[in-house]
């Protein structure tokens, strides 16, 4: 039977061997775009889009984000690691290579006669099998390490982006960052937003001099100079309109019989908006952060108040700080009644509002906010690259130390979880008499594809460290004294294999369960598919342009 047969429908359709092999090779060459940045000597990649913007980065999502990828099934492996960056924020990379993996060794299964079902629920059972030896066997509680083993797992994140060979420096900001933001809501269940960090970047001076600091830091500056520039027990407002001269609407005609009246008209629009102003400063409001504009008109009212004006504030950036200090975004002054009231309620209080100048740009810092704390890092790196790559790098630890911070549980780093793991398998494996064995001892394989990876980019010899691993791992699983030897994992720098419990190599646990569950699920999806049909554009009829045809 011809694979390529003509439809009925504008279109062609392929089926069979082929379309499972065609999806393979495509999520394998994607999965070849992002292996080599994988692991702490990984290598960034330069992209340049079609305007010529360019980006560095080492963040897999990034990449794959960038990448404008047209295959359908490539499509699939690109959502997977934007999936894994927004629930987790770490692991994009090695997400993707493993998906490839696992794809293509079901593919070898496939061509030996072996069913795409029985494959699946093989996958199935030994991605169950994984997640419960993960949380059984390697994780280790947060509790007994302190606060070194949150330290450790945020160097361990960062070791592979730009910022790693500062990581002590990035590592303490970051756990300092997270920590500033905790919340503990009724239930007593601890939560730590990163959205509350707020991370601002300014190019000059080297990286070191990045700052901390405990407060809301907003790009602005006062509106006028005659504003003070420091606020103690500062009340907020935050407005999402412009204070500006009330103007008429456009085709709205005013027809004036005396031609002194026109004064007062004009009176008019301007005490309008200085009512407005009024009411606001009237509840002890002295600092105003509006998304509009303020004209010169209405600065007067707020420099002979003595309170602090800023204009033009980012609407997310106001969102953020209404949440810190307990006021209300106002969209407008008007009430339900239709009169125009600002209440004492909608004001938000902060211990200080202050605008320091922090290298070359003035910025308005908010210090000890009522309701929520809240951090802001600033950034310093030599150009706007780099800036952009660490503020990436930053944002990827971040979630790592709120994962740790949240399930209070670390699995040791550096290839040691998938070693074990592919152990563990091939002996289950060995274990089943019915016919997901294959299914299974393939997936065992294809988690060594992580240790191999990160041999390889560090310019070691792959099949010898793996295999060495490997050999330590099982000694841990079959000889029960040696059971400490679970914790063996790659060191990449020196290219032996040590202790990665002792090294302080660490990652959340959930990280790696996530990252498992996602990549078999998108193997699965990939797997399942054995018929493609692409439909032909349809062609538009040649008729006269305007006529009925």
């Amino acid at each position: 039977m011809n694979t390529q047969q003509a439809l009925t429908i504008s279109g062609e359709r392929t089926t069979g061997d082929t379309v499972r092999t065609q999806n393979v090779m495509a999520a394998a060459s994607i999965a070849n775009i992002v292996k080599s940045s994988l692991g702490p000597v990984g290598l960034d990649k330069m992209l340049v889009d079609d305007v010529g913007d360019v980006t560095v980065t080492n963040d897999g999502a990034t990449i794959l984000k960038l990448l404008e990828v047209e295959h359908p099934a490539a499509k699939v492996l690109v959502e997977l690691a934007d999936l894994q960056d927004q629930e987790v924020g770490d692991g994009t990379t090695s997400v993707v290579i493993i998906a490839a993996e696992l794809l293509k060794n079901a593919d070898e299964l496939v061509k030996q006669k072996i069913h795409p079902t029985t494959i699946i629920s093989g996958y199935r059972l030994a991605c169950k099998e994984a997640c419960k030896y993960i949380q059984e066997q390697m994780t280790i509680s947060t509790e007994e390490l302190g606060r070194d083993c949150i330290i450790n797992a945020a160097k361990t994140s960062m070791s592979s982006k730009l910022i790693g060979r500062d990581s002590d420096f990035f590592a303490n900001m970051v756990v300092d960052a997270a920590q500033a933001v905790k919340t503990t809501d009724s239930k007593g269940v601890t939560k730590y937003p990163i959205k509350a960090i707020n991370i601002l970047k300014a190019h000059g001076r080297s990286a070191l001099e990045s700052v901390l600091v405990q407060g809301y830091a907003l790009n602005c500056t006062v509106a006028s100079q005659a504003m003070p520039k420091r606020i103690q027990n500062a009340k907020i407002a935050c407005l999402d309109f412009s204070l500006q001269k009330a103007k008429m609407h456009l085709g709205i005609h005013v027809i004036v019989e005396d031609p002194t009246k026109l004064d007062a008209i004009r009176q008019r629009e301007s005490d309008i908006t200085k009512e407005r102003i009024q009411k606001i400063l009237d509840t002890g409001v002295n600092v105003i952060l509006t998304t509009g504009g303020i004209d010169d008109l209405c600065l007067k009212y707020f420099v002979e108040a003595g309170a602090m004006g800023v204009r033009r504030c980012k609407k997310q950036d106001l969102k953020r700080i209404a949440k810190a200090t307990g006021a209300q975004v106002l969209v407008t002054l008007a009430n339900l009644e239709g009169e125009e009231t600002f209440e004492a309620s909608m004001v938000g209080q902060a211990e200080e509002v202050v605008q320091e100048r922090i290298s070359d740009d003035e910025l308005l810092l908010i210090k000890g906010p009522k309701v929520r704390s809240a951090a802001s890092l600033i950034l310093r790196g030599a150009n706007d690259f780099q800036c952009d790559e660490m503020e990436r790098s930053v944002h990827d630890s971040l979630c790592v130390v709120k994962r740790v911070l949240e399930s209070r549980t670390v699995v040791p780093g550096g290839g040691t979880v998938e070693a074990a793991l592919s152990i563990y398998l091939e002996n289950l494996a060995t274990s089943l008499s019915s016919r997901e064995q294959l299914a299974i001892a393939e997936f065992a394989n294809s988690l060594l594809i992580i240790p191999k990876t990160l041999a390889v980019n560090a310019a070691k010899d792959s099949i010898d460290l793996v295999a060495k691993l490997r050999a330590y791992h099982n000694t841990s699983q079959v000889q029960a004294e040696h059971a400490d030897l679970k914790w063996c994992g790659l060191d990449l720098i020196e290219g032996v294999v040590r202790d990665n419990k002792a090294a302080g190599v660490f990652e959340p646990g959930i990280c790696k369960i996530k990252c498992l569950k996602f990549a078999t699920e998108a193997a699965i999806t990939i797997l399942r598919i054995d018929d493609m049909i692409k439909l032909a554009a349809a062609e538009k009829p040649d008729g006269h342009p305007g006529h009925g045809h």
